[in-house]
């Protein structure tokens, strides 16, 4: 599945989630990211397990879906590149990762491929 983009209204959806979910809770959050004609449209939350530096996923609740494109989670501490464990979690849910940090506004956030690597995700009106 090639990725084009992912829609503006998801992204900010997922940016307001990330800075309800830290205000309340110091948390991070995680979710699942499906595609649609290439582009990322919607999120999927799975129950899952946070701390202020980690989440993790339920995966035997995982959907068999095979529009599954990635994963989007927040780094409370501001911190926009992966860590080793987001480099073991990324490869397992798609190729695409969002990380998500403060301010949690429109620059705040940044885009994986499942090794790490940097991604150009372009936002689609």
């Amino acid at each position: 599945m090639k990725i084009r983009g992912i829609a503006e209204d998801l992204l900010l959806g997922l940016l307001a989630t990330a800075r309800e979910v830290d205000a309340s809770h110091g948390r991070e959050f995680v979710a699942v990211l499906r595609e649609e004609d290439g582009v990322i449209r919607e999120f999927t939350f799975l129950p899952f397990e946070s701390t202020p530096e980690s989440a993790s996923l339920h995966f035997e609740l995982m959907p068999l879906d095979t529009h599954i494109a990635g994963s989007a989670h927040s780094h409370p501490n501001g911190v926009l590149f992966p860590s080793n464990a987001d480099l073991r979690f990324f490869p397992t849910v798609g190729r695409y990762h969002l990380i998500l940090g403060p301010p949690y506004d429109r620059r705040s956030w940044r885009c994986f491929t499942a090794d790490g690597t940097p991604f150009p995700m372009e936002v689609v009106p």
